[in-house]
């Protein structure tokens, strides 16, 4: 059986184990031929603690790895300021030899979203003008050296970072459920990340994708050049039961738009718990790579 669905299959990753057994996911992760890894960028999730950082997590898994991509699933704001954070994306764009997808959003207000450490809630319009702001901001400073900005929450002057990226800029895959993060998204991202609500995950879809759709229009842009990522396992879909069962709600993603699909690696006692047969099985299946 083949791929029907077309879709590319990313692996979410939980930066908790010890090392080097955490190093020894990664390699596998790229061995059952992901299109990429992902991390959260949290400083603790759901009362995990520890909970590596996501970037020195990306940096040594960028020197452990040779093809897989891989990238924050989210960083926001929330902890997050423009300078140090393009520093150090460019650090792991060169480490990776250019591998690296900046999954990015606004953050949310709960202590699983790191929102509380700001010390007070913030109104989803302030959300929403701080994270328009740091992503412009971001982007500046990753495609122009030196660069000067005096924003109303961040400002630098004649900052340095741009020179050296392996790609101009790594690619923005923004996560945005709202009208202005779907406007950031059709401006400045090559890719959309979509996080579904409620009960019904896949008529949230439907209806996201149609709202992307006209942010796309408004900005002149063809919708179907903008990456759609799903980010699987906060629901009831049977994701990875079986085979049988991925390739039917693929193929079911993929014809309303959805080009790639992120799963979580199997994590016993846990909501994300998994047969890691089947969860091998079905990567080996989408991926067309060796079981090892």
């Amino acid at each position: 059986m083949s791929n029907a669905s077309g879709v590319n299959l990313h692996v979410i990753l939980w930066p908790i184990q010890e090392w080097p057994a955490m190093g020894e996911t990664w390699r596998r992760a790229e061995e059952l031929g992901f299109a990429g890894a992902w991390v959260y960028d949290h400083l603790a999730w759901r009362g995990h603690a520890p909970w590596d950082d996501a970037y020195a997590s990306l940096a040594a898994a960028a020197a452990l790895t040779q093809r897989i991509r891989l990238g924050t699933l989210v960083t926001s704001p929330n902890f997050r300021t423009p300078i140090p954070t393009a520093s150090m994306a460019r650090t792991i764009d060169r480490i990776s030899g250019g591998r690296l997808t900046l999954g990015i959003g606004a953050g949310g207000s709960a202590h699983t979203s790191d929102g509380d450490v700001l010390g007070r809630d913030w109104t989803p319009r302030e959300r929403a003008d701080r994270f328009a702001e740091w992503v412009e901001q971001l982007d500046a400073l990753m495609t122009t050296a030196p660069v000067s900005f005096d924003g109303d929450h961040w400002r630098g002057r004649e900052v340095n970072i741009a020179p050296g990226l392996v790609q101009r800029r790594p690619p923005y895959w923004i996560a945005g459920n709202g009208p202005r993060g779907m406007r950031l998204a059709a401006r400045l991202g090559q890719g959309w990340i979509a996080n579904p609500r409620g009960e019904d995950h896949y008529a949230d879809t439907v209806a996201r994708i149609g709202a992307l759709t006209r942010a796309c229009e408004a900005q002149g842009r063809d919708p179907a050049g903008l990456t759609k990522l799903l980010m699987t396992g906060f629901g009831t879909e049977p994701w990875l039961t079986s085979v049988e069962a991925f390739e039917e709600l693929a193929g079911r993603y993929a014809a309303i738009g959805i080009t790639d699909i992120a799963v979580h690696w199997p994590r016993p006692g846990t909501a994300w718990e998994a047969d890691p047969a089947t969860f091998e099985a079905i990567a080996t299946h989408v991926n067309g790579a060796s079981g090892g």
